[in-house]
């Protein structure tokens, strides 16, 4: 018999050198991009503004456009204001002037309650106090927000005169101190051809209910 023959080592190959050049489909770390600016709403609003404006004069008699505008460019937080008015669905115009001091005051003025602001309970004590399935938010808070006020029972009545409003849909209003105290909060809505204010708990909220506001500019 043939003795066999030792296998012989392999030889270790030698360690690969680190390439100095990445590879096209190799990661790379790149600095974040800076956000870009964003221009002023200004010039957009101003035109969305005055088309309403214009194409609805019974809300605002006796009222020009230039003397709104005119205000409207000196008072840059009511630019935001509104902004967030009509970005929310709110599609605010002019209903009134104060005599006594010469603001224009704006309102909500969509046909259904703003789509962006409905699922809200009342305030933010109604929000603590729900345990259990919690609205998004609350409609005072949200105004705030905003940087609008609820409108009040009268205001709700007024605008109601000119034209027809939440014939769908429901709006909390500003509800006085004792009857939130006792744990309601008033709402208005329009139906069968008439205009009615009730109430409900603070903490209640729907898919159709939401807020309106006011903004004196």
């Amino acid at each position: 018999m043939t003795a066999k023959q030792p296998k012989q080592p392999k030889q270790a190959k030698p360690p690969k050198q680190p390439s100095t050049s990445k590879s096209p489909s190799s990661p790379s770390r790149r600095a974040p991009k800076p956000e870009r600016s964003r221009g002023s709403p200004a010039p957009d609003l101003l035109a969305t503004l005055q088309t309403r404006f214009e194409a609805h004069p019974q809300r605002h008699p006796g009222i020009p456009w230039a003397m709104v505008a005119a205000r409207l460019q000196a008072k840059p937080a009511a630019l935001r204001s509104l902004a967030e008015m009509e970005r929310t669905g709110g599609e605010p115009d002019v209903v009134a002037q104060d005599e006594s001091t010469g603001e224009v005051i704006f309102f909500d003025c969509s046909p259904e309650t703003p789509a962006g602001r409905v699922s809200l309970c009342y305030d933010e004590a109604a929000l603590a106090a729900r345990k259990l399935h919690k609205p998004r938010g609350s409609a005072t808070e949200l105004a705030a927000a905003i940087g609008i006020e609820l409108l009040t029972e009268a205001q709700y009545l007024h605008l109601q005169q000119l034209g027809e409003f939440d014939t769908r849909t429901s709006s909390w209003l500003c509800t006085p101190a004792p009857m939130r105290a006792l744990g309601g909060a008033l709402f208005g809505d329009r139906r069968f051809g008439r205009v009615f204010l009730y109430h409900n708990g603070a903490e209640s909220y729907y898919a159709a209910r939401g807020c309106r506001g006011a903004l004196r500019v």
